[in-house]
């Protein structure tokens, strides 16, 4: 599915931290990032927050970033049009899990497709396993 085609998806931790690092961007992560300043709806489950502090917090220990940058960083990531969806504990050790397995996928990533299986929308990602296996489960893909 084209970007410029959709008004909600799922979003990636992958496609949120390439907005970070010049070197990730790509015109594809700037066209989400365009669709999100446009008004597209987008969801997020809520393992996202921590993925992308987490994925900063380790580039600043590497010295590839520095904590100023960060807290600017983080401070626009919230500002973003952006739904955290709650992760009840069922949902997590029941759904999430059984779809983990089924793709066999970390938790983590199974999160994100879990939420577009239920939500009916596209999912973006930059990871490769993640789109294949939102594919073989029948997610649309931002492409």
């Amino acid at each position: 599915m084209k970007a410029a085609d959709i008004k909600r998806l799922v979003l990636d931790a992958s496609v949120t931290l390439a907005w970070c690092f010049e070197d990730e961007a790509t015109g594809f992560t700037e066209a989400l990032l365009d669709l999100l300043s446009a008004g597209a709806e987008t969801l997020v489950p809520a393992i996202w927050s921590m993925e992308v502090a987490n994925a900063l917090l380790t580039a600043e220990r590497r010295k590839r970033i520095t904590t100023a940058q960060v807290t600017g960083l983080l401070r626009r990531i919230s500002k973003l049009p952006i739904t955290v969806e709650p992760m009840p504990p069922a949902r997590a050790f029941e759904q999430v899990l059984q779809v983990a397995r089924q793709q066999e996928l970390t938790e983590y990533d199974t999160a994100y497709l879990e939420l577009a299986l239920r939500e009916s929308p596209p999912l973006a990602t930059l990871d490769a396993k993640l789109r294949r296996a939102a594919r073989s489960a029948g997610v649309a893909l931002v492409e």
